[in-house]
């Protein structure tokens, strides 16, 4: 299972807009240039991230992009799902028929039942982590995370 690179670097621009100290926000060659992607590239994710609601950007000499909303409102699982989308959404077997109408474990299928564990156990995280919390050190996130995952194992 991979998360895909839309994700990863959609999060690390968004991570580096919370982090920034300027008023006016960052501009797509700043972010490009942090990040290590091409300016086209960081446009799109940028694009997709305004559109979600979760930056904003001003236009002109003094433009850039700027959190939309405070950090701590900011659900990482939100930002995912408009990123990239869920690792199992529920009508996830109708797209993998095979060549039959439906799938042919639609009656008993265990293979569904691991991706839907999965999927819980994931958004037993990333809807309870916000921007805030990944804005911390990266030891202060494991212990949250680690946290979060036994409070959802009892």
């Amino acid at each position: 299972m991979k998360f895909s690179s839309q994700e990863e670097y959609g999060l690390r621009c968004l991570l580096r807009i919370g982090k920034s100290k300027s008023p006016n926000g960052l501009t797509i060659p700043e972010i490009s240039d942090l990040e290590g992607l091409s300016p086209a590239n960081a446009a799109k994710l940028l694009r997709t991230l305004r559109l979600g609601g979760f930056i904003e950007a001003t236009r002109g000499q003094s433009g850039g992009y700027k959190l939309a909303k405070p950090a701590e409102e900011i659900i990482i699982g939100d930002v995912l799902v408009v990123l990239g989308g869920r690792l199992f959404e529920d009508d996830f077997c109708n797209f993998h028929t095979g060549i039959e109408n439906i799938c042919t474990n639609t009656i008993d299928c265990s293979i569904r039942s691991l991706w839907r564990t999965i999927q819980t156990l994931v958004d037993s995280v990333v809807l309870k982590t916000t921007l805030k919390d990944l804005l911390g050190k990266e030891e202060d996130v494991k212990v949250l995370v680690n946290s979060f995952i036994e409070e959802s194992n009892s």
